[in-house]
């Protein structure tokens, strides 16, 4: 979807309520993370500083861990494969497929395979391809796009999920959440039982012992897992740790970060496939680790974007996400992770996303919520700044530089700010214009108040 579709989707399809519930179910994560942290761990920033670094050992030594890594997967039984790129990684998939004489598979929620558009490669080669996880599955009944990295349809509420299985027949219309998960469940077992092949992604891989760790809150992963001939998970290189200890402090933190639990409620940890004293699971597990952008990242300016663990947090409690959901964001990673990867690493020659690293307040709070410390604010304002990242006409636009006049000009500033209240009376007449009618309805604009501040700040001063 191109700028101007989605600029044009939005104006058309997203309702104040569809704002709100975004607003809602992000705030909420924030506040579940906050009270969790704060409740189980003396000092929560001491845990987070020490994941960072140890995501930032890892990473600036890759290539030993990798190597690692990849010794003790063989060792244990798992078949591992290197995808550079996207198209390199789907090939890699389809030929696994072929090689198995499979046309119909079952996938855990995974942002990598997200990344890689795994889903609609698969159908446009005959294979039919079902997302267990239910947020993903309704996502994939509408053809729409995930707008969050943990709760992938939370710009949609129980009434749209209720029409949308009401439409695929899969039951009259019932917004009840409990008939929902019932009918999600009764239709996907079922596929569960069919299918030879599940795909999911990983959270972590421990170099140290070849363990691919996946976490979930709904089980899908491990009924796909247990019924399938042949697991392939599909895990980016970044997602490495050294040692089997280090896992500890990812999963709680991860746990708090993304949801506000304990832990995610399924955590497997998965050593291979099935072997002579296992009496169910995968024959075969294939491992795929994906770069797709990520070594050129390692020594630069932006490798700290590589240490992201995918738990949303920065998503919950951004400003500017939870008035535009994530698709505002065109990528496959929205949020103030995503205003700094999508350019990074996915630009491409539809969108280079160089708009993005502008749609922050850099108010900071990205950082001092994830859990793994990741600078996102500085990252932003890097991206700000870089001409080869970001727009280069951007910045010298006309509204630029009548905002650089006015921002450096005192008394033209002041004079403004004293005549701002009129801009009270300009909502109204949005009504007249039907482009910018469509506008309205999915923005509430505030009523400027003017010189209060000032004249406050003036008098205490005084005082």
């Amino acid at each position: 979807m191109n700028k101007q579709k989605n600029i044009d989707y939005f104006a058309q399809n997203l309702s104040p309520d569809t704002v709100h519930s975004v607003m809602d179910g992000a705030s909420s994560g924030t506040e579940k993370r906050f009270n969790i942290l704060n409740k189980d761990f003396e000092n929560a920033d001491e845990l987070r500083v020490l994941a960072g670094k140890i995501k930032s050992h890892t990473i600036s030594n890759l290539d030993i861990y990798l190597d690692q890594a990849v010794k003790s997967m063989n060792k244990n039984g798992v078949q591992t494969h290197f995808a550079i790129n996207a198209q390199n990684a789907r090939s890699i998939i389809l030929d696994l497929l072929k090689n198995n004489n499979i046309d119909r598979l079952v996938k855990s929620k995974s942002m990598a395979t997200e990344e890689i558009h795994l889903n609609e490669y698969l159908e446009e080669n005959g294979i039919d391809c079902l997302e267990t996880d239910l947020g993903e599955f309704v996502v994939q009944l509408d053809k729409d796009k995930p707008s969050h990295i943990v709760k992938p349809i939370i710009h949609k509420n129980r009434n749209d999920v209720a029409s949308t299985f009401e439409r695929f027949g899969l039951g009259s219309y019932n917004n009840d959440p409990e008939t929902i998960t019932r009918r999600a469940r009764t239709f996907m077992r079922k596929k569960y039982l069919e299918s030879d092949v599940c795909i999911t992604g990983g959270n972590f891989i421990s170099a140290e012992s070849g363990k691919l760790v996946l976490v979930t809150n709904e089980g899908n992963a491990r009924f796909g897992i247990s019924a399938s001939k042949i697991h392939i998970a599909l895990v980016g290189i970044e997602k490495l740790v050294p040692r089997d200890k280090d896992l500890g402090l990812f999963l709680n933190l991860l746990g708090r970060s993304a949801t506000g639990q304990h832990l995610t409620v399924y955590t497997h940890f998965l050593t291979g496939p099935r072997n002579g004293d296992t009496l169910n699971g995968p024959e075969e597990m294939h491992v795929i680790l994906l770069d797709n952008g990520r070594i050129d990242l390692i020594n630069t300016e932006y490798q700290d974007v590589l240490k992201c663990i995918r738990c949303g947090a920065c998503q919950n409690v951004c400003p500017v996400y939870r008035q535009s959901s994530g698709h505002a964001y065109r990528g496959v990673y929205a949020g103030p992770i995503g205003a700094v990867i999508n350019p990074v690493m996915f630009k491409t020659e539809i969108d280079d996303y160089s708009d993005l690293p502008f749609a922050s307040s850099l108010c900071g709070a990205c950082n001092e919520v994830c859990p793994v410390n990741i600078p996102l604010q500085d990252l932003l304002v890097r991206l700000r700044g870089n001409p080869n990242l970001t727009n280069k006409t951007l910045s010298k636009s006309l509204a630029m530089r009548v905002f650089a006049f006015i921002a450096t000009s005192p008394k033209i500033w002041r004079l403004l700010i004293r005549l701002s209240k009129l801009v009270n009376f300009f909502p109204p007449l949005l009504n007249i214009f039907s482009p910018l009618r469509i506008w309205k309805q999915t923005r509430h604009l505030p009523n400027l108040h003017g010189l209060e501040f000032r004249q406050w700040y003036n008098k205490r001063n005084k005082n």
